[in-house]
């Protein structure tokens, strides 16, 4: 990929992460109160909804750039060596590989959002501080390898060129649709990242935590959360890929950015 197409999905991604991160917060809270442990009003309730909003703010900008650069790099890398039959597992790959660098990114930011949202009595700093105090900088990727499958599982197909509505529309089903699909697994980042130290939610082991939940709660406890992780994602997906592909082609066909 040329420097000019790098930069541009560099700023187009992140100031469209950025831009739905900070306007759908108060569904994510929500979402984050239904499935932790202690239930949703022992978790805050309606109150403090915008507990853990400097995490979110901080990390939603290198976290949506980050993803899509490798995107975009990646297939680029691969689409001029492969047949075009294969451009569904090219975008597979790219898009696999673009959660892997985003998420080192994003899960120490989800680590300590999520956990502030399920305490609003504390704040984001006293939560970095604790969290580093007790489990160290490793504290912080609690839950990574749960992060990394749930967003692999809701990659979709894009395989070729879309105007921004198209892109949105596309966006906004095949985002609801997945967040439905995969709302276990964001049950059990959730629980593994609120979990204390030293139990063995805390493990991470993901068929164990779900195994807990189910016996616990049965289906509903599996998709807790659901409608607010649908209708997050539903609207974040047509905002965001909308405004991405809108960003990327004003930039660059304005040549605001020299090669």
């Amino acid at each position: 990929m040329e420097k000019r197409q790098f930069t541009a999905s560099l700023l187009a991604g992140g100031c469209a992460g950025m831009c739905v991160d900070l306007t759908l917060f108060p569904l994510d809270t929500i979402k984050t109160r239904l499935q932790s442990q202690q239930g949703f009003y022992k978790a805050g309730g309606f109150r403090g909804i915008y507990a853990g909003v400097p995490s979110a703010a901080l990390g939603s900008f290198p976290n949506a750039a980050a993803f899509f650069v490798t995107y975009e790099t990646v297939k680029s890398l691969l689409g001029s060596s492969v047949s075009p039959y294969m451009a569904p597992v090219t975008h597979m790959v790219a898009a696999s590989l673009g959660e892997i660098v985003a998420c080192l990114i994003r899960v120490p930011t989800e680590v300590i959002k999520q956990r502030t949202q399920a305490c609003p009595s504390s704040n984001t700093y006293r939560i970095l501080l604790g969290t580093l105090r007790e489990e160290g900088f490793r504290g912080l990727y609690r839950g990574y390898n749960s992060t990394v499958l749930r967003e692999s599982l809701w990659s979709w197909k894009q395989g070729h060129v879309l105007y921004p509505w198209q892109s949105a529309v596309c966006g906004a089903f095949a985002g609801g649709f997945a967040a439905l699909v995969t709302t276990p697994m964001d049950v059990a980042k959730t629980r593994i990242m609120l979990a204390k130290a030293g139990t063995s939610t805390a493990s991470g082991n993901i068929p164990h935590v779900l195994c807990e939940v189910w016996k616990a709660k049965g289906f509903s406890g599996l998709f807790a959360g659901s409608l607010p992780r649908m209708a997050s994602i539903s609207i974040g997906g047509f905002i965001f890929l909308g405004a991405y592909e809108k960003f990327r082609r004003t930039i660059l066909s304005n040549n605001w950015i020299t090669s």
